[in-house]
């Protein structure tokens, strides 16, 4: 008989395919590197007091004023561009982090408590998050942000509001298939609660599924966030970002300073590539329907 634990057997499935576990060895590296950049990175790159301007736009291996190597070349502020992409990943991840967190915690209660429901609760609910899921969702978040001002918590109110429709629909389907089974009857039998019943014994059981959503939605809102920092939108200049950062150097790219750029865009492309394949592996194993 097996005697381990659901998790011992699920990363045992996991580790059959090679590339997820180097997808999740990046995400792990990169959120490390992210989580100590203050601690590793060369210079503070929104020091004021230490930028110099004559090392502004200087390639990779340029050795600064300073006395240390620009590894990666400096921006057009003479920032040393390794230390601005780890502070960038750190305020990405950050931000995709905490909106993918809020728009799971509210979408997922929503679904939830409309299928618990039902009628015409579940009607007004579930005709709202259709109308929103009509919509893009780069659309819907470029107008929030344009309203909301830029900062990185009308940024983050913003991605959930945009996001939170994806696990309300997604709750909803799983918890109406679990409000006819026999165990929620009898929590129904019980004096209980709606929310205790909701929250203990519909949604525990809706997990898989939303963990899926839950990877891609955190993976869409670091693109979301750069996109709209890219645009002016989002963080502003005080706070870092890879979105910035490749907005900075995006005017320098025909003058042949490629690396302001570039760089950044290399950064965010591996992250969001390696969430994304991190989160087809959990799909596929959730959902033995979908393996290839």
């Amino acid at each position: 008989m097996d005697s381990a634990s659901p998790v011992a057997r699920f990363w045992d499935e996991f580790k059959t395919n090679r590339i997820a576990v180097a997808a999740l060895g990046v995400v792990l590296l990169i959120g490390t590197l992210a989580l100590i950049s203050p601690l590793i990175s060369p210079q503070n790159p929104y020091d004021l007091s230490r930028l110099v301007l004559m090392d502004a736009r200087r390639p990779p291996g340029y050795v600064g004023s300073n006395g240390f190597t620009h590894w990666l070349g400096t921006d057009a502020q003479g920032r040393d561009l390794l230390s601005a992409i780890l502070y960038g990943l750190r305020i990405s991840i950050q931000v995709g982090v905490i909106a993918g967190g809020i728009a799971f915690v509210v979408g997922a209660t929503l679904g939830a408590f409309a299928a618990y429901f039902g009628g015409r609760i579940e009607a007004l609910i579930m005709r709202i998050i259709d109308l929103q899921l009509s919509f893009p969702a780069i659309l819907l978040a470029l107008v929030l942000a344009a309203l909301l001002g830029q900062g990185k918590w009308p940024l983050i109110a913003a991605l959930v509001t945009a996001q939170y429709a994806y696990f309300a629909r997604t709750a909803h389907g799983a918890a109406s298939t679990e409000r006819s089974k026999d165990y929620v009857d009898a929590a129904l039998s019980t004096p209980l609660a709606a929310r205790r019943v909701v929250f203990r014994h519909i949604l525990p059981n809706c997990l898989p599924p939303l963990i899926v959503v839950a990877t891609v939605q955190i993976a869409n809102s670091i693109a979301l966030e750069a996109t709209l920092s890219f645009l002016g939108l989002g963080l502003p200049v005080t706070e870092p970002s890879l979105g910035m950062l490749i907005a900075n150097g995006f005017q320098y790219m025909l003058s042949g300073r490629y690396w302001i750029s570039i760089y950044p865009g290399v950064a965010l492309i591996v992250l969001i590539v390696a969430i994304n394949l991190v989160g087809d592996q959990i799909r596929d194993q959730l959902n033995p329907r979908l393996r290839r």
